[in-house]
């Protein structure tokens, strides 16, 4: 037999099924129709779009005549993931590459994406989408700082403030070139005291939620550098505790705290710088009256 008369022979045959299907009656065709559109429910249908208002501080000085505005966004929740600053990359990866941030390693360590959202300062990467439908996302950068692009602030005068304090552990009678060559030995105790100080990122979520720090952020400390300048302080192998408590004698550097304790209260990584600079007040007071006496 050729290859011909195979082929009409099969499509004879498939031919002869299909007509011995639908000559059982309309019975057998109403079922064939009914397991035809079971068939079809069962793929899976488009998911509906869950969008998401991102409401956004924009504002570019290098483009003349250009002013802070809000900017709105409708981010697909469906293909985003559940915090804001996958939103953020969203939007800049597929909606608007002008927009500017900063931001680094996602896990709330490095302190890069520290921004103003729903009217908290908080890290970008830590802080979840409302689950609110009606709500929008509203972001801006840290409040009371100059804005670079976006929300980009200029960190400069936060960062110089940390440098002022000498943030590392200084010894006396000790020489550059004995440097590393002993290891300077500390108690359980004395290293529990630095627990609760140390973990801060520096991402300035405390100091820019101040109200002193907004007002007189160019001679009082804030609350981060504070509580850096303390865990200095009271480590056990520091040599320099009454000269860093020498440098913080004017009335503005600490004293400008008044417990406000908004920068408790915004900390994303649960600290208390509130607590940290009311012991320096302590410690003061103590180093002014020995002082005093001499």
């Amino acid at each position: 037999m050729s290859f011909y008369n195979i082929y009409v022979t099969q499509r004879k045959m498939a031919t002869s099924r299909v007509l011995t299907r639908f000559s059982q009656g309309p019975k057998a065709l109403f079922q064939y129709i009914q397991v035809r559109s079971a068939q079809s429910a069962a793929a899976p249908a488009a998911q509906a779009a869950d969008l998401k208002k991102f409401e956004i501080y924009r504002w570019d000085p290098d483009k003349p005549g250009d002013k802070p505005r809000v900017q709105t966004y409708q981010v697909d929740l469906n293909d985003c993931g559940p915090m804001v600053l996958d939103g953020l990359i969203k939007i800049k990866n597929e909606m608007d590459a002008t927009l500017t941030f900063r931001r680094s390693c996602r896990e709330g360590i490095c302190g890069s994406c520290a921004m103003n959202i729903d009217g908290t300062n908080t890290l970008a990467c830590l802080y979840k989408i409302n689950d609110n439908a009606n709500k929008p996302v509203k972001i801006y950068p840290l409040p009371h700082m100059y804005v670079v692009k976006d929300l980009v602030p200029d960190m400069s005068n936060f960062y110089a403030q940390y440098r002022s304090i000498e943030p590392y552990l200084k010894k006396k009678d000790v020489k550059d070139g004995d440097i590393g060559k002993e290891s300077y030995l500390q108690s359980v105790e004395d290293r529990a005291k630095l627990d609760g100080l140390y973990e801060c990122i520096l991402c300035a979520c405390c100091s820019t939620s101040c109200p002193s720090y907004w007002w007189n952020s160019d001679k009082y400390l804030g609350p981060a550098v504070l509580m850096q300048a303390y865990r200095w302080m009271i480590d056990s192998r520091d040599d320099f505790a009454e000269e860093r408590m020498a440098m913080m004698e004017d009335g503005y550097s600490v004293y400008r705290c008044h417990t406000i304790m908004n920068c408790t209260k915004t900390c994303p990584k649960g600290l208390n710088p509130g607590r940290a600079i009311g012991e320096i007040k302590k410690m003061m007071m103590t180093y002014n009256k020995q002082k005093a006496a001499h």
